[in-house]
């Protein structure tokens, strides 16, 4: 039993069982125009990893035959750059889905991607925009030089478009990660610091900010040597907190990679740790009633989602 199974036994909750599956979780593709430095995917341009069309009609038989999946939540790499992204997203509203879809913002003003903020707007899709710092400096040091004045342009034609104006109900939270391994800072205290930062500067608004502190795979797991780690997750193992647990991302979520396996989370899906469910382990086999009760996987690594407020895709947790 590891040191996080550990904790669980002593509360009572090992083996962590799903709780329901509200949210499904779609990783259209590793391919992304960035190659940032902190992405526990390893996404970039070279990338080659990407969802078919099979798969993705496949995905929208499920959510017609589940109402019980009450949120789609895509993600990638870039997935603007699927050539499906359009279809799998309307799709999804057309069948009363929360959508939401995640962004590096500055995918949004490349060739071919300029109409997407307004279909985007159109359909009251929520918008996760990442941008790792406020500043020109932190941003173009972990995404690359010109990234952050292309996240600024793109932010400020969602604003006009009716993103984070009152009365309109579009949505755009901005998710903040640390350059490198480390805890994320305070969220509250970090969102007040970037609403006053980006207004001032750009006059940029949004409505909430997600602090998420990076998991130690894929390309900063690469650059990190193993006492590193180690000394990261007794970090987080320190800060472990028991309240976090009841609530975590994956009790609630099923995380779909790009060729259709189904996962307890993201990050299972870098290292390929599919869900233990074997009769319901792809979307071609997908069942509620079994995902929806399933025994989930879990590691040392499981600490950056319960360490202090407790971390997941969609903020804080306590």
């Amino acid at each position: 039993m590891n040191k996080f199974d550990q904790k669980l036994n002593n509360m009572g909750h090992y083996p962590l069982k799903a709780a329901d599956v509200s949210t499904l979780q779609v990783n259209m593709g590793y391919k992304c125009n960035l190659r940032c430095t902190h992405c526990h995917v390893d996404a970039s341009p070279g990338r080659t990893e990407e969802m078919s069309s099979e798969t993705v009609d496949r995905l929208i038989e499920i959510l017609r035959d589940n109402d019980e999946i009450t949120t789609v939540d895509i993600t990638g790499g870039s997935p603007e750059l699927n050539p499906n992204y359009i279809r799998f997203v309307k799709s999804a509203v057309n069948l009363g889905k929360k959508v939401m879809v995640r962004s590096n913002l500055a995918i949004l003003t490349e060739p071919g991607m300029q109409d997407i903020p307004d279909f985007l707007a159109k359909n009251s899709v929520k918008i996760i925009g990442s941008l790792p710092c406020y500043t020109a400096e932190g941003v173009d040091g972990q995404r690359g030089k010109g990234t952050y004045e292309k996240a600024v342009s793109a932010l400020k034609r969602l604003n006009e478009l009716g993103y984070a104006q009152e009365g309109t109900g579009l949505e755009i939270d901005i998710m903040f990660n640390p350059a490198k391994e480390g805890i994320a800072p305070d969220q509250k205290m970090l969102e007040n610091a970037y609403r006053g930062k980006l207004k001032e500067m750009h006059g940029i608004t949004f409505n909430h900010l997600i602090a998420l502190s990076n998991m130690p795979i894929g390309r900063l797991g690469k650059s990190m040597s193993t006492i590193e780690k180690e000394v990261y997750i007794k970090q987080l193992e320190e800060k472990f907190n028991p309240v976090t647990v009841t609530n975590v991302m994956c009790r609630h979520l099923i995380s779909v990679a790009p060729d259709g396996t189904l996962f307890d989370c993201d990050f299972w899906q870098v290292l390929k740790l599919p869900v233990k469910t074997r009769n319901s382990n792809d979307v071609k086999s997908f069942d509620y009633a079994s995902l929806s009760n399933r025994e989930i996987i879990t590691a040392p690594l499981c600490f950056m989602c319960t360490a202090g407020t407790g971390a997941s895709c969609g903020g804080a947790l306590v």
